[in-house]
């Protein structure tokens, strides 16, 4: 899948599960997740479950960390990574 497609992906989940269709406060693409509100602990594992559902990637334990998964950009190059 490319990296556009798991860009739109990503932000579809975003934007539905964790905003529930509120587009205004969708965060810009480099903003943390975690900061601006938009995610806390069990949105992560929604988030991790989505990520494994969608793109069949595995999300180790060790690997939950901000640099992962707080911001839409860090999740699309964490996908790519664990797609390679």
């Amino acid at each position: 899948m490319s990296a556009a497609a798991v860009h739109d992906r990503v932000r579809e989940f975003v934007l539905d599960s964790l905003l529930l269709g509120d587009a205004d406060r969708m965060p810009a693409d480099d903003d943390s997740l975690l900061e601006s509100g938009v995610i806390d602990s069990t949105g992560i594992l929604e988030l991790i479950e989505f990520l494994e559902e969608a793109f069949g990637v595995h999300v180790a334990d060790d690997e939950t960390v901000p640099g992962n998964l707080d911001g839409i950009n860090r999740v699309v190059a964490y996908v790519a990574r664990k797609q390679s």
